[in-house]
């Protein structure tokens, strides 16, 4: 992993745990296995991986032929993990569950923000400094739909959440089972039909070629007036240039912690919409809290070294459509 990982994640505690469960050989974090002598890489049998390692090649598994377990610090493991690390029996998991954490707690926020108007409010009451400019469409959550696209971990974390508001809650994923969904707190639908009812729409939906801009214009059309998109996910999901002017319309509001391109350009209107918040994709595990992804990471090698299956082990053969 870099530095900028290592540093933020490992702190005192965590390292601590590191060490008393494993032989680093006197070697410290690094970016790249070459960065490491030939005969230590060939008795390595963990790596702990996070943001900016090297995609697990056959050059790097070669090179650690007694390597049985990744445990990766971080989220998705797409851009690191191979289908040779599954041919090769390697375990790869993953810190997605706890990431998942900060992401469900800031959608959560954004859904009750959304429903109040805050955003779009402020800067009307701070020109005109009267309580008149209280929004009266969807002022409140208590009783609205909404609708949570991708029953994934950081999707059933948002439904268990929403819950304690009173809301109504529709998911729609292809691959959830209804009675999961009926359990949690929701009902499951088709795509269409949760646009159609939702007054929010919060996207959680993995990125792959078959949900690139699965939000279309077609598809944002059949939001009521006055909705809202939460886009916590990919910018990819959703069409930029159909947002952008459903946003512009008014008719649509937006809260869009990722873009599509990311950051927008300096001349998308979407910088200065009231009814458009955007921030700089921080709604995931941000200075404190990526200690809890690498605590995740030290679990899994914990459970290794006891001989116990992995926590959270990820299904390389499904790595296609996995976020």
């Amino acid at each position: 992993m870099n530095e900028h990982a290592w540093s933020n994640g490992f702190g005192a505690v965590q390292q601590q745990r590191l060490r008393a469960v494993a032989d680093l050989g006197g070697y410290g974090c690094v970016s790249s296995p070459d960065q490491l002598p030939k005969d230590w890489l060939q008795v390595v049998e963990v790596l702990i991986t996070g943001w900016g390692a090297p995609q697990l090649t056959h050059h790097v598994l070669d090179a650690t032929p007694r390597l049985r377990l990744v445990a990766h610090a971080a989220g998705s493991v797409k851009a690191i993990a191979t289908p040779e690390c599954l041919d090769r029996g390697i375990i790869v998991t993953s810190a997605a569950a706890a990431n998942a954490i900060p992401v469900a707690e800031f959608t959560f926020a954004a859904v009750i923000m959304a429903a109040k108007r805050v955003f779009s409010t402020i800067e009307t009451f701070r020109a005109q400094r009267t309580t008149k400019t209280r929004p009266t469409a969807l002022a409140s959550a208590y009783g609205r739909t909404v609708g949570i696209i991708g029953f994934s971990r950081i999707g059933r974390r948002v439904v268990a959440l929403l819950r304690n508001l009173g809301v109504n809650v529709l998911v729609a994923d292809p691959y959830a089972d209804r009675h999961d969904v009926h359990d949690a707190g929701a009902a499951l639908v088709e795509l269409d039909d949760l646009l159609r009812r939702a007054d929010i729409v919060s996207v959680h939906a993995p990125a792959t070629p078959a949900t690139r801009h699965m939000l279309d214009a077609e598809r944002l059309a059949l939001i009521p007036d006055a909705g809202t998109v939460i886009n916590t996910a990919r910018g990819s999901l959703i069409e930029p240039a159909a947002l952008e002017r459903e946003c512009v319309s008014g008719r649509l509001s937006a809260i869009l912690d990722v873009t599509e391109p990311e950051p927008l350009p300096p001349g998308s209107p979407l910088w200065d919409l009231p009814n458009v918040t955007l921030t700089p994709h921080l709604a995931g595990a941000q200075t404190t809290e990526v200690r809890r992804l690498a605590d995740a990471a030290l679990d899994e090698l914990a459970a290794f070294a006891r001989g116990e299956a992995p926590v959270h082990p990820v299904p390389l053969d499904e790595l296609d459509r996995l976020a």
